[in-house]
């Protein structure tokens, strides 16, 4: 049975709004969790300074992650490598 082909685009969205859900999207339910709660803690960790600098980087790999996650799963299963 052929896997459904996911977006890059949406999945970026996805976890652009919400640290974690492109991963969920993408079918990586535990990464989409862990990313979640870290996202959590280093938001938290803005109280002491060191999450402006945590935060904003763990949030632009989480885009990253999100969208070439999808790509590599269309490519996988369309054949083309």
């Amino acid at each position: 049975m052929p896997q459904p082909r996911k977006s890059p685009g949406i999945a970026a969205v996805l976890s652009f709004f919400i640290p974690g859900l492109g991963q969920i999207y993408n079918g990586q339910i535990m990464k989409g969790i862990i990313f979640i709660i870290l996202a959590s803690i280093f938001g938290f960790l803005t109280v002491v300074l060191i999450g402006y600098i945590l935060y904003p980087l763990f949030w632009i790999y989480n885009l990253y992650d999100a969208y070439n996650t999808a790509r590599e799963i269309n490519e996988r299963h369309s054949g083309y490598y």
